[in-house]
Formats: C-alpha cells, structure tokens, sequence
C-alpha cells in the first residue's frame, strides 16, 4: 500500500535517494524502502525529509479515504 510521496518529491527537487541518505544520516537501503513505501519513515524523520526538500511535510503523504473531519 503506497502511503508516501518521497520518490516522486526527491525526483521533482532533484535529489538522490543517497543525497537524501546522507543528509539524514540514514543508509541508502533505509531511505531506498521509505522512497518505496516498502517501510514507512517516523513522523520526525517525515519532518526531516520535508525539510531537507524544502517542502510541506503534507505533500509527501497520500491523501486518506477520509478527508473531511
């Protein structure tokens, strides 16, 4: 189930998966699985990523089924 956006963030701001690695100081097969979806990254390094991308951390999340509260 795709939960994430981090690929497609890190394709659209011209980062690489090792860039990203580097910059969170996590290993590339770690971020590879977030960008995947095949693992998905705790809120706060979600928070990281978003500010190393210089973007809402709400863009790298899939919308839910249920968006009106």
């Amino acid at each position: 189930m795709r939960m994430n956006r981090i690929k497609e963030a890190l394709k659209a701001r011209g980062f690489s998966q090792t860039e990203l690695a580097n910059r969170l100081g996590k290993t590339f097969n770690m971020v590879n699985l977030y960008a995947a979806n095949k693992v998905q990254p705790p809120i706060s390094v979600l928070y990281q990523i978003a500010d190393i991308l210089e973007m809402d951390v709400r863009k790298l999340l899939l919308p839910n089924k249920h968006q009106a509260l």
